[in-house]
């Protein structure tokens, strides 16, 4: 996971929009929309390669609003939409629903509370993602609704970014949104949407893709087969795409399958080698490997909760993900 692109470039930018005021539409459209591309196209380095998460979760809102109030004067550009979408999305993972998770055990109105938050901003995000697609395939999100299958079949590979983010912001706002019947009604949208951006470009992302199905396989109806089954597939793919450089997948698996299946011997395993992974060895990742190594903390601390039998030995034969 990577987080929003770096509000530092946009300020000298923003500033000059300031003084434009009242100077004419036409120039400040064009400023609006040069400093709203540097945002889409600038990239997640800067933040990503952070170590410090809790700056990050304190500067990402005004990047987040900066690009919100570029998009009131510029709302058919595809790039900032897209970089709206993931970061919110980006935000949400990382720093909003772990509050709630948290917070659980002592307040649970409170953690419930804060998970109402974590699906509105989940859903923004994913209407950012459908305003994207939108405009590049105009009448989609209408088509979307009535016939999901075919209205992903125009998408193309550059649309990938898109379709990636609007599903996991979609598929995280069902999620933490279980019991709204509505969203749950949406669930085929979301599932076009993220089976397309695999078909397209599996290997995107580094097997971003992949990583997010480690999870959904799990909860997925209609198809045949041990969803298990499919999510190791889907982590034994993801770790080769990463080629060891990541947190995350050892921690998805481990949290989505172990934890199902009451494996607790393999699931201390994957979130030890998750915590073996060295953020500094790539930096373009040291963000999301601090984060998934916290989350890898919290769950082993968490081991005699969630697993019946803790101390059970795993069978040899299910070890995974091996180096």
């Amino acid at each position: 996971m990577s987080v929003s692109p770096p509000f530092h470039r946009a300020l000298p930018v923003a500033l000059a929009l300031a003084a434009l005021g009242l100077t004419g539409c036409s120039l400040r459209h064009y400023a609006t929309s040069r400093l709203g591309d540097a945002l889409a196209e600038s990239g997640a380095g800067t933040f990503a390669s952070d170590d410090d998460p809790e700056l990050i979760k304190a500067a990402a809102p005004f990047s987040l609003k900066l690009m919100e109030a570029l998009l009131n004067d510029d709302p058919a550009n595809d790039k900032l939409l897209l970089a709206a979408s993931s970061g919110f999305t980006e935000y949400d993972y990382a720093f909003v629903e772990p509050d709630a998770d948290a917070l659980e055990p002592t307040d649970f109105a409170g953690a419930q509370a804060i998970r109402g938050r974590a699906r509105r901003l989940y859903l923004r995000a994913r209407d950012y993602g459908l305003r994207g697609l939108e405009v590049r395939h105009p009448g989609f999100r209408a088509a979307l609704a009535a016939h999901p299958a075919g209205a992903v079949a125009n998408t193309v590979p550059a649309d990938v970014p898109l379709l990636y983010w609007t599903a996991a912001a979609w598929g995280a706002a069902i999620s933490v949104g279980k019991d709204t019947p509505s969203l749950l009604a949406e669930i085929p949208q979301m599932e076009a949407l993220i089976d397309r951006a695999l078909a397209l470009d599996e290997s995107w992302g580094d097997g971003a893709i992949h990583d997010f199905l480690i999870t959904y396989e799990m909860s997925r109806q209609g198809v045949t087969g041990d969803p298990a089954e499919r999510s190791r597939q889907h982590f034994e793919r993801a770790l080769a795409l990463a080629g060891g450089k990541q947190a995350g997948p050892y921690v998805l698996f481990a949290e989505a399958v172990c934890i199902e299946k009451q494996d607790a011997a393999q699931f201390a395993q994957l979130l030890n080698r998750a915590l073996a992974v060295n953020p500094e060895a790539s930096p373009e990742y040291r963000l999301a490997n601090v984060l998934m190594q916290r989350r890898a903390r919290w769950l082993l601390s968490k081991k005699d909760d969630l697993f019946l039998n803790p101390a059970k030995p795993a069978a040899p034969e299910r070890v995974i993900g091996s180096p």
